[in-house]
């Protein structure tokens, strides 16, 4: 049993990591190339995507904290340097998803079209610094994923 739930550890951290990747360096360049007259719908496809890897994140997150616990039956487990870096994963995704995007979405609605709002706009403005926090966020979430990754290696292999 303890097999499974390592395994499913590792599969739930993977799959977070697989999806924050594949959205940062497929997804959003690709959606913003392929529809590069309308950056407002590859904006609507990166949001709309963002959000379900978010979801998928943390629920993953989630699932790993909990295969943890049954598997060492011990909430120590939860403080060690890999759950941590995990708890952080979740932490900085649901801070990009409840407060970072939903205040960029709140702008996008105000604009109407980002496309169409003026460069000097404070609404773009504030936009665009959101955007580079979500960015950051999102930078920190795969750091925090690898360190993750190499930790519970490195777990195993004490173990």
């Amino acid at each position: 049993m303890s097999s499974i739930l390592r395994t499913i550890e590792f599969l739930a951290l993977s799959v977070w990591l697989g999806s924050d990747v594949f959205l940062s360096f497929v997804v959003a360049p690709g959606a913003f190339r392929v529809l590069a007259p309308s950056r407002d719908q590859a904006g609507a496809i990166v949001g709309f995507s963002l959000t379900r890897m978010h979801l998928g994140g943390i629920a993953l997150g989630i699932l790993l904290l909990l295969a943890r616990l049954v598997r060492t039956r011990a909430f120590a487990s939860f403080v060690t340097p890999a759950a941590l870096s995990v708890v952080l994963m979740i932490v900085l995704t649901g801070i990009s998803q409840y407060t970072v995007s939903a205040k960029m979405a709140v702008l996008r609605i105000q604009m109407g079209s980002i496309q169409a709002t003026a460069a000097d706009s404070p609404l773009l403005a504030e936009f665009s610094r959101l955007h580079r926090i979500s960015v950051s966020l999102e930078s920190g979430v795969l750091l925090a994923g690898i360190a993750a990754m190499y930790l519970m290696v490195r777990e195993l292999a004490a173990g």
